[in-house]
């Protein structure tokens, strides 16, 4: 039996990248995965397979995560249809470019840009933990892990809207944590480097990703997978004492 069997996993946003890899990470080890998806249906559906066929089950559901009645319905349909939540990922956040050269300066950014930002990662992940919070508080148990980056603690380029609102989204996790621990409730942070390839770091350019592996001490660049496994250690009983914590998943770039 895998280390998640009998557990029910929302993954948001797995329909690619990261968050498809976790999801068919958490299925491998017999969970079973709801893939939460925006827009792309085939690709949600393809994760479903692949979940299938490294031995869990899986099943797609379309939700924009930014939306509270959307968020509260998605909930209410994994309910019904298992009867529990054990983990929730807070992965999805507003699309976003990981592009130096293409970057607003500070100067030239509006409240606006700041604000899609804080959206896409604060208040997504705000309605989430309100939904789910009734069913694992009724549980005494459930994991919480929200993907923010390792910009929040090295910004080597000032992606300023995207930085500050992962920024939040950590001290978001902090109080969460002091909050829900007594009712057996963890919340924890990952905070991946840049990861490749996904279609936030396509266009990013070959001469930063060679600054940032000459920085890391593991030298190279990381791979979707390489997030998944510190996801799944945070929503295991391997975990069961941490809460309010970030792990920094990146080569050692960040010590």
């Amino acid at each position: 039996m895998g280390k998640f069997s009998g557990k029910v996993v929302l993954v948001t946003g797995s329909s690619r990248g990261i968050g498809a890899a976790i999801a068919i990470e958490f299925a491998r080890e017999g969970a079973f995965v709801i893939v939460n998806y925006l827009k792309n249906v085939k690709a949600a559906e393809q994760i479903v397979s692949a979940c299938i066929e490294v031995g869990g089950d899986a099943w797609a559901i379309q939700a924009d995560v930014t939306s509270e009645e959307a968020v509260q319905s998605m909930i209410q349909q994994i309910v019904l249809e298992t009867g529990r939540l054990d983990v929730v990922v807070n992965n999805a956040f507003k699309p976003y470019v990981f592009d130096p050269e293409q970057r607003k300066m500070a100067w030239q950014l509006t409240w606006e840009d700041y604000q899609g930002q804080i959206d896409g990662s604060v208040r997504s992940t705000h309605y989430l933990c309100q939904a789910v919070l009734p069913i694992m508080k009724k549980q005494s148990s459930g994991s919480i892990v929200n993907i923010i980056s390792n910009l929040v603690e090295r910004p080597l380029v000032p992606y300023h809207e995207y930085n500050t609102a992962k920024t939040a989204l950590m001290g978001y996790t902090r109080n969460l944590a002091v909050e829900l621990g007594p009712f057996g409730i963890r919340v924890n942070c990952v905070a991946p480097g840049l990861v490749y390839p996904t279609d936030a770091s396509k266009k990013t350019k070959e001469s930063l990703k060679e600054l940032i592996i000459s920085q890391t001490p593991l030298r190279r660049i990381a791979k979707p997978e390489d997030i998944a496994g510190p996801v799944l250690f945070l929503s295991s009983d391997w975990s069961e004492f941490m809460t309010g914590q970030t792990l920094f998943v990146d080569g050692g770039f960040v010590m």
